[in-house]
């Protein structure tokens, strides 16, 4: 059952960065330097590699987060939403901030990836401990 909590934790989490990242698409595009083709989109965006690894990197927090859930016994929503919640402001968004940092990415594009990041973790705790 532990697998069946993960892969829709991820799910969950894909989803809602299906939905942040088709929102914030202009500015995210614009702060990241990604090309746009004719039609607005991203060059890459017929390319599947890019959302496949996404998931994968979904499924692999999410496991991870699973994992420390059961060995901190964070077991209710609430302590798995702020749990999720803080592994996404407090260790996720950091790395980001760093990689964007040092790369000379605007700050906007910190708070638009470490938003995703720390939201997305948010709701694979919530969807971790729903079960």
């Amino acid at each position: 059952m532990e697998i069946v909590n993960v892969v829709v934790a991820a799910i969950a989490s894909y989803a809602f960065g299906t939905v942040w990242y088709m929102t914030l698409a202009n500015p995210w595009m614009d702060a990241a330097g990604v090309a746009k083709g004719p039609d607005g989109r991203p060059e890459n965006s017929g390319n599947p590699l890019p959302y496949i690894l996404a998931f994968v990197a979904a499924l692999l927090v999410a496991g991870m987060m699973r994992h420390i859930f059961e060995l901190s016994s964070i077991d209710t929503i609430g302590k798995g939403f702020v749990s999720g919640l803080g592994i996404g402001l407090f260790l996720a968004s950091p790395w980001i901030m760093i990689n964007n940092a040092f790369a000379g990415r605007p700050f906007r594009l910190i708070l638009i990836d470490g938003g995703y990041a720390t939201f997305g973790c948010a709701i694979i705790g919530f969807v971790l401990t729903l079960f």
